[in-house]
């Protein structure tokens, strides 16, 4: 019955049979996406929380350095072993990062991902964040293994879009807001104080407001 499910799923979601255009359970996005390529009626995408867990990104500082010196400590912490980091020396002629060390190789597997966020709160740097991006698909396994080339962001600090990446309009936006929502240390009362450094393309993020304040 699993199967004749999801062929249900699929009819339900069709416009001819009353599907709504909020892209849900199984929309066909990509079919649809083509149509508005064309002029036509595209679908649409449900609105996501600021702190959604998506793809990862790796950050640059505001001159432009990378923000990953190759500590290790998010794939030390990470509960499914998805990630890989190898270290190496920078240059000091021409460094990558500030310091020793910079991320030499950096892969995360997102067949094995669980979008935890741990990596992200053991980063000491804020090298490591997710942005909202959570449509992605792989037509083969090397694709699902993302390297450092796919995961730094490019010159305006904005994520790289993949051919098989669903990107619409604001989704590589406030690719840092469940790391500012915890820092600094997770105190819950921090408050009105930046504790994180800039970012390329962005500067110095505000503040996010607590927990009380937003309820009021």
């Amino acid at each position: 019955m699993g199967y004749l499910d999801g062929f249900v799923v699929t009819i339900k979601q069709h416009r001819l049979f009353g599907g709504k255009r909020i892209t849900k359970q199984y929309s066909g996005g990509r079919v649809n996406n083509k149509s508005a390529a064309k002029g036509l009626i595209g679908d649409e995408k449900a609105p996501k929380p600021e702190r959604l867990h998506g793809r990862h990104v790796l950050n640059r500082y505001e001159d432009g350095m990378e923000k990953c010196i190759g500590c290790e400590l998010c794939a030390g912490v990470c509960p499914a072993k998805c990630i890989y980091v190898r270290g190496a020396d920078n240059d000091p002629e021409t460094p990558t990062s500030p310091g020793e060390r910079f991320g030499f190789v950096y892969e995360i597997n997102y067949l094995r991902c669980i979008h935890c966020d741990l990596c992200v709160e053991a980063c000491p740097t804020e090298a490591i964040t997710e942005t909202k991006l959570f449509e992605f698909s792989f037509t083969n396994r090397q694709d699902a293994i993302y390297t450092k080339d796919e995961l730094l962001v490019d010159d305006a600090g904005r994520p790289q879009h993949m051919p098989w990446e669903d990107w619409r309009e604001g989704e590589d936006l406030l690719t840092s807001g469940w790391m500012r929502a915890t820092a600094p240390s997770g105190d819950a009362d921090f408050e009105g104080i930046n504790g994180w450094s800039g970012e390329l393309g962005y500067g110095v993020r505000s503040p996010e407001p607590t927990q009380g304040s937003r309820d009021q």
